[in-house]
């Protein structure tokens, strides 16, 4: 790849070259907002762009579960009410979608036609800045939660786009078990309320309370912004620059920093409730589901930390025959194992594992088996020759980086946009190659 590009409105900040990828990336400040920018120069025709913000939330009213919704249903540029079901139609993109995670908020695009992915950028760009949810109250109602009333005799009910998927959300044990799992391990920060957004608490949200959310969240100085592909890169800080110039950054950035969650003196119990059919209800019926949850860090881990907490994982849970996994699994004291081992999505890594169709004498047995397992796994190790193919594999899915029909460039950024997010001073991209060869000799 040639040297990065230039260009007045952007300081350029460092300059990286992951020669397993041949991936040049090149990392920018924009002057006048602050957005922080990565540029990636690759070898590939399908394009990727994506722009995430931190979005941590204070209640479960789902706040930026709605606004990713909302910001799709037109923009002072786009007057369409409904541009992303018609670029979903009408557009060569490879992918289009958003996300809404427990702590940032995410809008990618992707296509291999360089005319049709600026397009996509142009919409996403003004539908984040600019939307038309801002200025008119149906979008929030639609997308959010309104009153509805079938016929006169018969009593007001909520309806809403969001309201509707999340009331589906929680009528799912599953989810309802690593929902609180989650509030349970991390209390005191924002991962203890749903960013999704819980039903009861929905219909309290106010359009004012919206608005101000976008206005917290949605400027450029809390906007982390990725371009990935063969496109000119000097085009790429141009149409950024015309959506980016009109704001400054202010003074005082947004409150939007993830607090560290202290870990727990002893372990906590936490007992919930979840909806079950009258046979599951049954005395005796093996309906109880139990999780078992760590949390990891709380300073952040090192690359290599993190590349040997991810060969352990594969040690314990990453295959059928894998350590803990196996043991669980072939228990007989549950119907199938749940928990998928280690989690880094959020700012601190966690742990889980556990069963469901557990009947209620066995709950405990549950507990004493994963950590006799564990226990034994710590004081015994595991054969070499298990880690040595732990390692190859991992190696191998590093080296390869086969993502079938998901774009490249995107699996690059889904993986470390929570590294960017969480560590301002730290630049986006590991080379595994090297992390690997430290391992091995470690």
């Amino acid at each position: 790849p040639g040297a990065p590009a230039t260009h007045p409105a952007f300081e350029l900040v460092r300059v990286e070259m992951v020669d397993e990828y041949t991936i040049k990336v090149a990392t920018y400040r924009h002057r006048q907002s602050g957005a922080e920018v990565i540029s990636a120069q690759a070898d590939d025709e399908n394009k990727v762009f994506g722009i995430a913000f931190r979005t941590p939330v204070e209640d479960s009213t789902g706040v930026p579960h709605i606004l990713e919704h909302s910001v799709l249903c037109g923009s002072a540029k786009y007057t369409s009410k409904e541009p992303f079901t018609e670029l979903l139609k009408g557009s060569l993109q490879t992918f289009l979608n958003a996300f809404t995670y427990p702590d940032r908020t995410c809008y990618p695009v992707a296509s291999c036609n360089t005319k049709d992915f600026y397009n996509l950028v142009n919409v996403y760009l003004d539908a984040v800045l600019s939307p038309r949810a801002k200025r008119d109250p149906a979008v929030f109602a639609q997308e959010g939660w309104h009153y509805e009333l079938d016929a006169a005799e018969e009593p007001l009910t909520y309806k809403g786009v969001v309201f509707n998927e999340m009331k589906g959300v929680y009528s799912s044990p599953d989810s309802l078990l690593y929902r609180a799992a989650q509030q349970a391990t991390f209390p005191d920060n924002t991962y203890a309320k749903d960013s999704g957004g819980d039903p009861d608490a929905i219909v309290e949200l106010t359009f004012d309370q919206f608005k101000r959310f976008h206005d917290a969240y949605y400027h450029p100085s809390n906007s982390r912004i990725f371009f990935y592909g063969d496109d000119p890169l000097e085009a790429r800080l141009d149409l950024l620059d015309s959506y980016l110039a009109p704001f400054t950054a202010p003074a005082t950035p947004a409150a939007s920093r993830i607090e560290t969650q202290a870990k727990f003196a002893t372990p906590r119990r936490v007992v919930e409730r979840f909806p079950a059919s009258a046979d599951e209800a049954a005395p005796g019926a093996p309906s109880h589901m139990v999780m078992l949850n760590w949390l990891l860090n709380e300073k952040p881990l090192s690359p290599v930390d993190e590349l040997a907490l991810t060969v352990l994982d594969e040690l314990l849970m990453g295959t059928r025959t894998a350590t803990l996994y196996k043991a669980m699994a072939e228990s007989g004291l549950g119907a199938a194992v749940v928990g998928g081992g280690v989690s880094d999505e959020l700012k601190q890594a966690t742990f889980s594992v556990g069963l469901k169709g557990v009947a209620k004498e066995d709950v405990p047995k549950v507990e004493a088996l994963a950590l006799e397992t564990l226990a034994a796994a710590a004081k015994d190790g595991f054969e070499a020759d298990a880690v040595e193919a732990a390692v190859n594999t991992l190696e191998f899915q590093l080296r390869e980086m086969n993502t079938g029909g998901f774009p490249k460039g995107l699996a690059f950024m889904l993986s470390m946009l929570p590294r960017w997010i969480y560590r301002d001073d730290e630049g986006a991209n590991v080379n595994s190659q090297r992390l690997n060869r430290s391992l091995m000799t470690n």
